[in-house]
């Protein structure tokens, strides 16, 4: 029968396993992973450069992306695998060639060979065949998986970023001294919260902030469970989340009355926002009809400039220092002190422990692959004596291993 009409003939489901080992072959091949780990980089390089870039992330081109990145890892294991395995518990012959080292060693029986070998740390395997005779040995064999599990750990960094990509959050809000919010969403059971205590700065001479510790509480159910000061790279942690002190800004404590002795309002109020390089906030009155304008007129002197405003426009303005009351109109305004709001950022990642276990087996498994590489070495009998052959993995210089080996099977002739 014709090689075409044999491969005709032959049935649909081997063919179909023929197909999908072709498709892991190309799908696990380094060029490919290489390639699609390079389009992943572009593709989170321009999701930060670009405003809506984040956004984009979140299509499916992307999740596609990531799809076929870790179907490439899993492909790579599972073509690989098999040959590995053989490869270590059954070494085969060792050819001469270019990466090959070349020694003569004299005589000495096989046994005696297989016995050096193993006394250096190798796996050996004596092969007979017509009256010749050769021993394969390998040493480090279990090293190539190394490299396998490089493919796996890049898996593992892919999923645990798709993890928690979908399954995380991220929450940003701004508290003054007493205040509190919930660490993420309000939802049914959802109870953790944080509550900002005071914030502690030193500022030296150049303006530069020497210290910024942020004292919080953190509550559950509305009940407090320890207190912890946060710092500059030293976030909090509590129940998955983790909290950072983000930015911080001046408040002023403010009490306004009637004429009348009523109270109008008695609390912080942030001034976060900005104006000519100067910290400005508003305070609104309902019950006044009227509106505070609130800036910084004198950061030496701890002087806050109160404006007044009503629907027809600026009612009066004063200067205030901290302990200072002045009559604004039909209102009392007593400037109590100065505060600080803190806007903290708190973050959940269900995926950050799988990410960081994933890089943890890349980083190991590289390091195996190139100080513990795997070494290849075939002793055979030549008219000149015993030709020894040896062959290590890429990047390795297995010079003096060579010079080793000759001096340990010289020693047993």
């Amino acid at each position: 029968m014709p090689p075409r009409a044999a491969i005709a003939a032959r049935p649909a489901g081997e063919r179909l396993v023929r197909a999908a080992e072709r498709l892991l072959r190309t799908v696990g091949d380094a060029r490919t992973g290489l390639a699609l780990l390079l389009l992943a980089g572009v593709a989170n390089a321009l999701a930060a450069l670009l405003p809506d870039g984040p956004a984009r992330l979140d299509g499916w081109p992307y999740a596609i992306l990531l799809g076929v990145l870790t179907l490439s890892g899993v492909a790579a294991v599972a073509v690989r695998s098999p040959t590995v395995w053989r490869e270590w518990r059954r070494p085969s012959a060792v050819q001469a060639g270019a990466g090959t080292l070349r020694l003569l060693i004299g005589t000495a029986a096989p046994q005696e060979v297989e016995g050096s070998l193993r006394a250096a740390g190798y796996r050996v395997r004596r092969e007979e065949r017509r009256g010749r005779w050769a021993v394969h040995g390998v040493r480090r064999g279990w090293s190539r998986f190394a490299g396998l599990v490089s493919h796996l750990g890049l898996v593992i960094i892919v999923l645990g970023a798709a993890v928690g990509a979908a399954f995380g959050s991220e929450t940003v809000f701004s508290l003054l001294r007493g205040d509190q919010a919930l660490l993420d969403t309000a939802r049914a059971g959802f109870a953790s919260a944080v509550r900002l205590e005071r914030l502690d700065a030193e500022f030296g001479s150049d303006a530069r902030p020497r210290r910024l510790d942020t004292t919080v509480t953190f509550l559950r159910d509305g009940q407090p469970i320890r207190e912890a000061v946060l710092r500059v790279n030293e976030p909090g942690e509590f129940d998955g989340y983790l909290i950072h002190p983000w930015t911080y800004g001046p408040a002023v404590r403010l009490r306004v009355t009637t004429l009348g002795g009523s109270p109008l309002l008695d609390a912080p109020v942030a001034l976060d926002g900005v104006r000519d390089g100067v910290p400005v906030g508003t305070a609104e009155l309902p019950t006044a009809g009227v509106t505070l304008g609130l800036a910084i007129t004198d950061a030496e002197n701890n002087e806050l400039g109160v404006s007044v405003v009503d629907g027809d426009g600026l009612v009066d303005s004063a200067r205030l220092v901290p302990g200072d009351s002045a009559r604004i109109g039909d209102l009392r305004i007593e400037l109590a002190g100065f505060d600080a709001w803190v806007t903290f950022l708190s973050r959940r990642d269900p995926g950050l422990l799988v990410l960081f276990g994933g890089a943890a087996a890349l980083c190991i498994a590289l390091a195996i692959a190139f100080w513990l590489p795997r070494r290849r070495l075939t002793v055979r009998p030549t008219v000149d004596g015993l030709e020894l052959l040896l062959r290590g993995e890429r990047f390795d210089r297995p010079a003096d291993e060579l010079a080793r080996l000759g001096r340990l099977l010289g020693a047993r002739q």
